[in-house]
Order: structure tokens, then C-alpha cells, then sequence
């Protein structure tokens, strides 16, 4: 599905370790893998210099042992006091079409402060960003990290509502997957109908134009030679998705928004930000077209 990944790590998020799965990556469909890691400017003293130190260890850590043959490598070090401004930088020069990220498990608090990167990445560049829990990159076993390596892209699951926002998710997937043939094999397409309320007055109107609804959008992404699997569910969305995902296997949640042109725009509550705070899968995310963002900006001025 992808083919030219920026992997940035701070060292501790765990995603340093994919130096050591390469070859696995590269099963997932990756021809081009650039890692990257950012080292703040030493700040003792009045001038501001350089931690030569902390860059040649971090060139050491990333250092990569076995590259395959057809898949090209680098490592890029640099200085920085804006981690986010290297990130997009590198993601250009490299032509990256998606990034991958470490998030923080704390609360929301603490995201806000500690995912000042994320948060600014996601708002100012159009490739997809891939979101992966730190403690459990850590902890997984070798066996284990190489099979995820291995099946990164492999079964994605797509919540839809048949809103604009899902739409555009479905097309962005569609467009990768036809641009990028290996890689993504399967996916998952759920629609979380929710109970109470005046929605139980039409819940049975509901239900038929999401039965009817989800039918056409799989037939379109079966074009693609994709198993996909359709899945209808009643209650509350957040709870549901999750157990649908421990149920069918899934390797990441597909998301989008065009509403708020934001992945963590901590100001708006959002499902997609709900998502990505309680998921313990990884969090593919689609940014919006520079349109979007554009006319939202007019709008808001």
C-alpha cells in the first residue's frame, strides 16, 4: 500500500528497533525506508552548539545491518531545536508517502504537552501519518515485531458513517491501494449505528440506508482485488470498533477528518481523536486535502 516510509524516533518510543527489521518491512510492501531522529541544540553555556555525543550515538543506534536487495536505506541525523519542521523536511526530500510516529499512552494533559510533534505534523502536511504506541513497539517479542513488520498494511479496518469525512477516507485508501498494490490485502468496513434517543424512531430507516450504503462502497473497493469484509453494529462506536478489531485481526484503524482538518486538535472533541487516544492498534491518518484547510481557514477569518 506504501512504498516510501519516514520512520522518526526520539530513541525512547521504541520504533528505533525497526532498524533490526528491515527485511520484514520490506515485506509489507516498502521499497524506500528513511529513518530519522532529531537531537536538540546543547544549551549549556550561552551559544547554543551542537551535542556531538548525542549524534554520533544516535547514528550508531540506527545503524542498519541487513538491507535486501531492491530497498533502499538511509539515516538521517540531524540538530534541531523544531522536530516537526526536520520531519516534514525529510518527508519531502524523500518523497515520503507516509510517516510513522510514536504517541504518547498518557492523558490527555500530557498529550497535549509531550505530542506537541504529532500534533504539529498532522496539521501541516498532506501525507498519511501511521501512529504507533510506543510501550508496545517495546515490548514485543522479536518473533513478534517481525510478523507486525511483516503485515503492517496488511488488513485495515475502515470506520464509516457515510459522512463526507468517510467518504474521502474510502477514496484516499482506494487510491493508495490502487497506486501501490502490495501490501493491503483486507479490510474491514464498519458502520456503528448508535442506540437511543430520537434514533430509535428511525432506527430501522437508519439501519437499511447503512446495509445499503456500505454494499456500494464494498463493491467499489472490491475492484481493487481486496477482501472486504462488511460489518454493521449497534451501540456506542468507541467500545464497538475496538472489539470488532480484536475480533477480525486487524493491523490498523484507517481514519480521516474534514471537519476539523486536524488529527489532534485537543480543542474539538472528536471521534477521531477519541480513537487515537484509547487505541492500542495503530492509527493510519488520512490528512485532508490543502483545499480543505484552505476554505476552512477563509471561513474562519
Amino acid at each position: 500500500m506504501f512504498k516510501r516510509a519516514l520512520i522518526s524516533t526520539d530513541l525512547s518510543d521504541g520504533l528505533h528497533r525497526l532498524v533490526d527489521f528491515v527485511p520484514d518491512l520490506a515485506a509489507s510492501g516498502l521499497q524506500q525506508i528513511v529513518f530519522l531522529h532529531t537531537v536538540l541544540l546543547w544549551q549549556e553555556g550561552r551559544i547554543p552548539r551542537e551535542d556531538t555525543e548525542k549524534l554520533q550515538s544516535a547514528k550508531s543506534r540506527l545503524s542498519v545491518a541487513q538491507v535486501p536487495s531492491g530497498v533502499d536505506v538511509k539515516v538521517e541525523v540531524f540538530t534541531s531545536n523544531k522536530p516537526h519542521e526536520a520531519i516534514l523536511q525529510t518527508a519531502e526530500t524523500y518523497q515520503s508517502d507516509i510517516i510513522i510516529l510514536g504517541a504518547s499512552t498518557q492523558n490527555l494533559l500530557n498529550e497535549k504537552l509531550f505530542g506537541s510533534t504529532s500534533v504539529t505534523v498532522s496539521q501541516q502536511t498532506e501525507t498519511p501519518l501511521m501512529v504507533l504506541r510506543p510501550r508496545l513497539v517495546s515490548i514485543y517479542t522479536t518473533e513478534e515485531l517481525s510478523l507486525r513488520c511483516q503485515h503492517l498494511f496488511r488488513y485495515l479496518m475502515i470506520p464509516y458513517d457515510g459522512s463526507d469525512s468517510a467518504d474521502y477516507l474510502v477514496q484516499q485508501i482506494k487510491q493508495y491501494a490502487q497506486d501501490r498494490p502490495s501490501g493491503l490485502s483486507h479490510c474491514l468496513l464498519i458502520w456503528v449505528v448508535e442506540e437511543g434517543g430520537i434514533r430509535e424512531l428511525r432506527k430501522h430507516e437508519e439501519l437499511q440506508l447503512a446495509r445499503e450504503t456500505l454494499a456500494s462502497v464494498k463493491a467499489d473497493l472490491s475492484q481493487l482485488d481486496l477482501e472486504v469484509i462488511v460489518e454493521m453494529r449497534q451501540g456506542d462506536p468507541l467500545p464497538e470498533i475496538f472489539n470488532a478489531a480484536l475480533e477480525h485481526d486487524i493491523a490498523a484503524i484507517a481514519i480521516s477528518s474534514l471537519r476539523h482538518n486536524k488529527l489532534l486538535d485537543w480543542s474539538v472533541p472528536s471521534f477521531s481523536n477519541q480513537l487515537l487516544r484509547s487505541s492500542w492498534h495503530p492509527i493510519i491518518f488520512f490528512p485532508p486535502p490543502r483545499c480543505a484547510k484552505n476554505r476552512e481557514g477563509r471561513h474562519r477569518g
